[in-house]
């Protein structure tokens, strides 16, 4: 199939949206809004992180967010442009950001909020000083009935309706699965719109390349560390861009494995269950990859909590497999 670009073939994320529902019997076109308000808060976004130096919005504000990490700037603004863009769509009933301590319930069932839609504004924001992509993550759900707004959440990842992220890098690119293959979109400046550049994405097997943080390995279990010396030995290689979003883009263009494994430091993991792991392992497995924490399937993990942390093994199915196999 060819997936190239081009001016005769130019479709928009929103008509490929409208596109994808009409092939469901039943479907409201209500997704179709909860993506064009994230289409369009991204769009801001991505014009925040481009002019950060100039604007003066890089480097913290001095306070601590509910993960116990510094704020950026950016992080506090990309969340009120998140919230202020969702919040203004009648089927959304519940925010959750990574940033705020607890959700904002913005309508009930019966008032029409069907979704939640739960998100990282900015991934990797202290990068910025240095020009590294960033990005956003997204993931929506279904609201379920009863209980509190955040027990209506905490559903394991297989639920998820969408999930997807947004890299501001060399070019704005939004990556989105709806259940049925991943898509890819890139922001086309000059007429203001994401548009299709790929379809059914499928993550490469056989490229011999992990994506970790070696400066923490005295930190890795003994079987992570096995691992390790073991892909030294057998031609690996190590590319570690030190933002999550940046770094499974690669591994899913490229194929390979993402890994943020427990440490003596953090003993449950590092990485946000709801927030970030669960939307990329959906990602990854409907690109034909893996994920997995602890050696269980990412997306069968129940949540006890909104802020829950997590291992991460993302990528290709035969470089995942390889990892599981030093630590059984």
């Amino acid at each position: 199939m060819d997936n190239s670009w081009t001016q005769d073939n130019l479709e928009s994320l929103q008509s490929h949206i409208l596109s994808e529902e009409q092939k469901h019997p039943g479907a409201t076109g209500e997704f179709t809004w909860i993506v064009s308000a994230i289409s369009l808060a991204t769009k801001a976004i991505g014009n925040k992180v481009r002019c950060a130096r100039i604007q003066d919005v890089i480097g913290d504000v001095g306070s601590i967010n509910v993960q116990g990490e510094s704020q950026q700037k950016l992080d506090i603004i990309a969340n009120t442009i998140i919230m202020h863009c969702l919040g203004n769509r009648d089927n959304v009933g519940v925010l959750a950001s990574e940033e705020n301590e607890t959700p904002v319930l913005l309508r009930s069932r019966a008032e029409g909020g069907r979704y939640a839609v739960l998100f990282d504004p900015l991934d990797g924001s202290s990068n910025l000083d240095v020009s590294v992509g960033v990005g956003t993550i997204f993931s929506v759900l279904r609201l379920e009935d009863g209980g509190s707004r955040e027990e209506a959440i905490l559903q394991p990842g297989f639920k998820q309706v969408a999930a997807g992220y947004v890299l501001y890098g060399s070019s704005t690119v939004l990556v989105l699965t709806t259940g049925n293959g991943v898509d890819m979109f890139v922001l086309d400046q000059a007429i203001g719109s994401f548009v299709l550049v790929s379809k059914k994405l499928k993550i490469p097997s056989g490229n011999k390349t992990y994506s970790t943080n070696e400066a923490y390995t005295e930190k890795y279990s003994e079987e992570i560390r096995n691992y390790l010396s073991w892909a030294h030995k057998n031609g690996y290689s190590s590319r570690y861009i030190g933002s999550m979003v940046a770094d499974v883009h690669r591994v899913l263009l490229k194929g390979g494995v993402f890994l943020y494994p427990t440490t003596t430091d953090n003993p449950e993991g590092k990485l946000r269950l709801m927030y970030e792991a669960n939307p990329m392992a959906m990602i990854i497995e409907q690109a034909g990859g893996k994920g997995v924490c602890c050696g269980e399937r990412i997306l069968d993990v129940v949540p006890s909590g909104l802020h829950q942390r997590t291992s991460v093994i993302l990528g290709s199915t035969d470089q995942v497999d390889a990892i599981l196999e030093h630590t059984k």
